[in-house]
């Protein structure tokens, strides 16, 4: 059961190969030549170096696979050029997917993301026939996943590829090494750098259990059809409430206008492009939460026996990796 796992060396990468290895499965993980490989620490696997905007390395890398689980992504919610992210996110993910087309895999698991489901009305949960809009996305990262995510299903279609695809919400836990927007969330928390908060609402998932949904993906999935890995809807104050418990702190009691932290996401950016680092906030975040991104895993819950832990068990790993960290 040779398996590659492209993004190993992310957050939900690393926990899907952790659980694939645990489950007996042969691992070649596609590994850029400069990422950080803390998260491959006692993971036992076939190193292919390679890069998703390198076709021929892909080609290498798929060589001799039965399965291959497509979990990288260039996730950053802002961007210096936006370029960057379609050249990764959108025409990497069409070379992997034909490399594993002419290569001949059994089946492909591509994580996609519920930024590619549409948003609830008010007090609903969005499931997988929520209608999008391509213009009402919102920033390159959202627009890339859009675009990737049809050009999979696309390739089913057309061609024939054996792809299933999987849908995350918003993954906490441990092994959040960059960390992603949302795992800086917590870590912003533990230094006390939020003083405020901004009224939206998220669907929280412990990242292990994404990754068990991968493997329910894998065996049980229909291919052709997307699944939403998520696990409990709550507001940013609810969430913000549950750290404060977890760590006997207090919890920001400020809530701010959308409108007021505009011209502070412009400043935060201006500053980002002349000296490379990232923004502590931008426009595109302060857009997209405007929205309570709510979802339901129903359908996985019923079709492959996904089973989500308490959203409070997620947010406790992730405090307590988080807190380990120097």
């Amino acid at each position: 059961m040779k398996t590659l796992v492209t993004g190993a060396t992310g957050f939900v990468g690393a926990a899907v190969a952790r659980r694939l290895a645990a489950a007996g499965f042969s691992l070649r993980l596609l590994v850029r030549a400069k990422a950080n490989g803390a998260n491959l620490a006692g993971l036992k696997a076939e190193i292919a170096t390679g890069d998703l905007r390198d076709a021929a390395s892909l080609e290498r890398a798929v060589d001799g696979c039965e399965y291959v689980f497509h979990v990288a992504a260039d996730y950053r919610l802002w961007a210096p050029d936006p370029d960057d992210m379609y050249r990764t996110n959108v025409a990497g993910t069409a070379a992997l997917m034909r490399a594993a087309l002419k290569s001949g895999v059994r089946r492909v698991v591509y994580t996609s993301s519920v930024a590619c489901v549409g948003l609830p009305g008010p007090g609903g949960a969005s499931d997988e026939t929520a209608a999008l809009r391509e213009k009402d996305l919102v920033g390159p990262y959202k627009h890339s996943k859009y675009l990737a995510e049809k050009t999979v299903l696309d390739l089913v279609r057309e061609e024939g590829l054996p792809a299933v695809v999987v849908n995350p919400s918003t993954p906490m836990g441990p092994g959040d090494v960059k960390p992603t927007p949302t795992g800086r969330i917590v870590r912003d928390f533990l230094r006390g750098r939020m003083p405020a908060y901004v009224d939206t609402g998220l669907n929280v998932v412990h990242v292990d259990d994404v990754a068990a949904g991968h493997l329910l993906a894998l065996t049980k999935g229909t291919v052709g059809e997307r699944y939403i890995l998520g696990g409990e809807n709550m507001s940013l104050k609810e969430l913000l409430g549950h750290l404060a418990a977890i760590t006997n702190g207090r919890a920001p009691a400020v809530r701010l206008p959308h409108r007021l932290l505009y011209p502070l996401a412009v400043a935060c950016e201006a500053w980002s492009h002349l000296t490379g680092t990232e923004p502590m906030v931008c426009r595109d975040a302060l857009r997209m939460s405007t929205k309570q991104m709510f979802f339901t895993s129903d359908k996985a819950q019923r079709e492959l026996g996904y089973a989500p832990r308490p959203a409070v068990e997620a947010l406790a790993d992730a405090v307590s990796w988080f807190s380990s960290r120097p």
